[in-house]
């Protein structure tokens, strides 16, 4: 099994390609070792010392670390990877897999329904995709009185350029395509 690595732009983060469907359907993100119970290779990814965050997308493991040093825990990451994928294990525990992620209340007034659809439709088409290329995904939580509320997860989370893509990329996008929308921010 080869594994492939790639750069994020949040320097903290790495994405791993193990070259195979890794978690089907809606993704994964799991800030520490609790959270990542559901999830058999999520949670022994959280005992190689060093990681902070694990995000399990369709195709890819982003990685994000603490303190540590990508020399010193990319290959012990690497061999997780690829002893759980050997083992036959499933991504997620079977009581996991019938769930969905749990998911923040979204808030909207009920007015906006239209708007907040026309919303999420360009951050699935357009956003999302092209995110998920960067090792993260962005969830929409809330519109209120001309400002979307984006969670940012994976290696969004946390990542330097986060707020251009949101200003710069995000905004400017659902300004253009949505009357009403006047700013983005992130949850």
């Amino acid at each position: 099994m080869f594994i492939q690595t790639e750069a994020t732009p949040n320097p903290s983060t790495l994405k791993f390609l193990p070259g195979r469907e890794v978690l089907p359907g809606e993704p994964r993100d799991f800030r520490d070792a609790q959270g990542a119970a559901v999830s058999p290779l999520g949670a022994e990814l959280f005992q190689v010392e060093g990681v902070a965050g694990v995000f399990l997308g369709a195709d890819f493991i982003s990685i994000t670390k603490g303190d540590a040093d990508w020399s010193h825990i990319k290959p012990a990451i690497l061999g997780v990877i690829m002893e759980h994928f050997l083992s036959g294990k499933p991504v997620l525990s079977a009581q996991a897999q019938g769930e969905s992620p749990p998911a923040a209340e979204e808030f909207f007034d009920k007015a906006d329904a239209e708007t907040v659809e026309v919303i999420k439709e360009l951050l699935a088409t357009r956003v999302r995709p092209a995110v998920a290329m960067d090792g993260g995904d962005i969830i929409f939580q809330g519109f209120k009185q001309g400002i979307v509320y984006l969670k940012m997860q994976g290696a969004c989370a946390g990542c330097p350029s986060s707020t251009a893509t949101l200003k710069n990329g995000i905004e400017n996008l659902l300004r253009h395509f949505v009357p009403g929308v006047e700013e983005v921010q992130q949850v």
